[in-house]
């Protein structure tokens, strides 16, 4: 179960991230934490930029409407999204996470 967090600036989602991997991908579930995987290296905030796009781009919303809110510098991070209820964002990452390999690459 993805765990989210609904606020008045979009909903909250706690993520696991994985840069300089060898694709960008939504991989699955890492505890309570969606884990993400993105080619870049986690340096000037380059893999942070590349999580907001795959964010975006997996959950079918205009790229400005993601943001990282914490852990700019750290592996486990907190995005949010604008523009869509906690159950929308829900129902396209369990899509996406439960949908097998070939939905995963983003």
């Amino acid at each position: 179960m993805v765990t989210l967090r609904e606020t008045r600036g979009g909903v909250h989602i706690r993520l696991c991230a994985q840069p300089k991997a060898s694709r960008n991908a939504v991989v699955g579930m890492l505890g309570d934490r969606v884990k993400v995987a993105v080619t870049t290296a986690p340096t000037d905030g380059k893999a942070n930029k590349a999580i907001e796009a795959l964010l975006a781009k997996a959950l079918a919303v205009r790229p400005s409407a993601v943001s990282i809110v914490a852990g700019h510098a750290s592996r486990h991070k907190t995005a949010r999204v604008e523009g869509l209820a906690a159950k929308d964002v829900q129902a396209r990452l369990l899509a996406i996470i439960t949908d097998g390999a070939k939905r995963h690459t983003v």
